[in-house]
């Protein structure tokens, strides 16, 4: 079994997990409502997508 040799100092293991940062969604608006959503999605609040009415979107 393979056993490290040296320590791995403090500025190598943060390099290598540098990658390993989140990342928040990107969204854009609903040309719709305005509204806040995922892009290729379907509108979570009027329930449309690219002008067409897919469901029936959260009651208010």
């Amino acid at each position: 079994m393979a056993v490290p040799k040296h320590k791995t100092s403090k500025s190598k293991r943060d390099m290598r997990r540098s990658h390993q940062n989140l990342e928040a969604p990107s969204l854009s608006t609903c040309p719709e409502c305005g509204e806040a959503k995922l892009p290729h999605h379907v509108c979570p609040s009027c329930g449309q997508y690219k002008g067409k009415q897919i469901t029936e979107g959260k009651e208010d």
